[in-house]
């Protein structure tokens, strides 16, 4: 079972390997305001550098923002039930031909 992260869990691991969100960024080559905003909006560079400094999977240290979706507009059961739609719709088509 993986642990779940906060961010001052985060933040204290970095501080522990002797690393700031700065440091990082700069490191790896990422805006140091993205790499500061990543708390409160997705950041795929910031949380993919974050990830591999921390050697955990990004999906561990920020799990409400994968698995990556399309939308997030749609509920899960919504992006199904349109992918079953266009589906059917494609199969439809098919036998017509």
């Amino acid at each position: 079972m993986s642990k779940i992260w906060t961010k001052a869990q985060i933040k204290c691991a970095l501080e522990e390997a002797g690393m700031t969100l700065t440091g990082l960024a700069e490191l790896k080559g990422v805006n140091p305001s993205q790499m500061r905003s990543v708390w409160s909006r997705p950041s795929r560079p910031a949380e993919k550098a974050i990830a591999e400094f921390l050697s955990v999977p990004a999906a561990e240290l920020f799990p409400t923002r994968y698995p990556i979706r399309k939308s997030s507009l749609l509920s899960a059961e919504n992006e199904a039930l349109i992918a079953r739609k266009k589906a059917a719709r494609l199969s439809d088509k098919g036998a017509a031909a």
